[in-house]
């Protein structure tokens, strides 16, 4: 990671560091879009069009394909390339910038996230169908998680929203909002809403640390209510609780204008200056996934912990809605994200998409690396579910392969007994595994 001094962005609110091949986490290397197997004891990942109540989505299912593949394409044209370059990877001391979001508060640049607005008076309902989260009464006020998920259950797109009185706003990584918007475009049909691209209008800032609400009052801000509690800003935007990274946070949304004002008030309302390199260490702290990083193109919800916080398992009629149940009630994900420990020495850090070895055979990839300014070297990865939490790994690959360990808090066990749809089959008399 580089800690060197702080350069000059012109995207950034003040003279800082932009984010260089050395201080951010390369993007993921291309691979099968092969549609998710799942380990033994579970079902078979393919998926059918919905059909019956859900005949609306069943049709929005057949034309969100094509948008799959525009998808795909904006994913790989972007490998190679750092999405958060340009924002402040660094204020020049990003050890001291993570102590600060542990220990106190620090705000960070996070305005080059792409963010929609949905208004209209279906609004709710209309994205109930197309999202994987319980919407449609979200009051007012709130906030959430969501995914959009291809046909086959596997992860498209991941995006924070907020509800205000009149507009759901949908913020996304940077530069998945196109895709994001087109695919949304194409289902209103007869809805009466209105989604539009709104990263012009709005500029989004991410405060960090326990002394969050004090941080918020002493700006003149709306302190909302934890984890998920939103406030509508009077000139445009919201203030948005979230329960990551770290103990607490807040996502605040500015009119795009006047963000050098805001952040000028954010930081002497006590907020520290810091950059994507202290945030993206205590998000992988958190073990908090980031779409692209963490997933590849045949990520499933269930391997990343997406559900419950972005997925909302007794809701259908969303696409790839029948995955999802399947997995959860029948099966279990072939993979699962785990925190892992890095004892490279002097070498170099594994990278973003480098496999994961074991016994000289690839079961897993590498996710986001960062330094951590207490627990040092860590990732996230996706291992395969058969390896076990004190197996011996490698991550890396070429020169720069690093010994690494599970942190088993980030290890969840198979619980002893099936789930509970497998239980209800062999209750019935199916046995495990059949098909009644």
């Amino acid at each position: 990671m580089s800690t060197t001094g702080p350069q000059t962005t012109p995207e950034g609110p003040d003279g800082t560091a932009p984010a260089d091949a050395a201080g951010a986490t390369e993007p993921i290397a291309g691979g099968s879009a092969s549609s998710p197997s799942i380990d033994a004891g579970s079902v078979d990942a393919s998926t059918s069009t919905a059909t019956g109540t859900c005949t609306g989505t069943g049709t929005g299912t057949g034309t969100g394909t094509a948008t799959d593949t525009d998808t795909a394409t904006g994913t790989a044209t972007g490998t190679g390339t750092d999405t958060d370059a340009a924002v402040p990877a660094h204020h020049g001391d990003p050890p001291a910038e993570q102590r600060a979001m542990a220990r106190s508060a620090a705000a960070v640049d996070r305005s080059h996230r792409d963010v929609l607005a949905v208004t209209g008076e279906e609004r709710l309902s209309w994205l109930h169908l197309l999202l994987t989260q319980h919407v449609s009464e979200l009051p007012p006020g709130t906030g959430t998680e969501a995914l959009v998920l291809d046909v086959q259950g596997r992860v498209l797109h991941h995006m924070g929203v907020a509800a205000t009185d009149d507009t759901v706003y949908l913020d996304t990584e940077p530069g998945e909002g196109a895709a994001l918007l087109d695919y949304l475009r194409k289902m209103v049909f007869w809805s009466k809403v209105e989604p539009r691209d709104a990263t012009t209008e709005l500029a989004v800032f991410t405060v960090v640390g326990p002394d969050v609400p004090d941080v918020l009052e002493r700006a003149g801000l709306p302190v909302p209510p934890a984890p998920h509690g939103v406030a509508g800003l009077p000139d445009g935007g919201f203030v948005r609780r979230t329960p990551w990274p770290g103990k607490d946070a807040a996502d605040v949304v500015v009119p795009r204008e006047e963000r050098g004002t805001w952040w000028s008030a954010l930081t002497a309302a006590g907020a520290r200056a810091a950059g994507t390199i202290a945030f993206e260490a205590l998000r992988v702290e958190s073990r908090a996934p980031r779409l692209h990083r963490d997933t590849d193109e045949r990520t499933i919800p269930h391997e990343v912990g997406w559900i419950g916080p972005a997925v909302h398992l007794t809701k259908g009629c969303y696409r790839g809605q029948e995955t999802v149940a399947r997995v959860a009630n029948l099966g279990r994900p072939p993979r699962r994200q785990v925190l892992l420990h890095l004892d490279a020495g002097d070498e170099d850090l594994p990278r973003t998409g480098d496999p994961v070895h074991r016994d000289g055979r690839v079961v897993g990839r590498v996710g986001t690396v960062v330094q951590h300014h207490e627990l040092g070297p860590i990732a996230l990865a996706l291992v395969k579910r058969s390896v076990p939490v004190d197996a011996e790994l490698t991550a890396g690959t070429d020169d720069r392969v690093s010994p690494v360990t599970i942190d088993p808090d980030s290890y969840e066990p198979d619980p002893d007994r099936p789930p509970p749809g497998r239980a209800a089959r062999e209750r019935a008399g199916g046995g495990p595994g059949r098909r009644s």
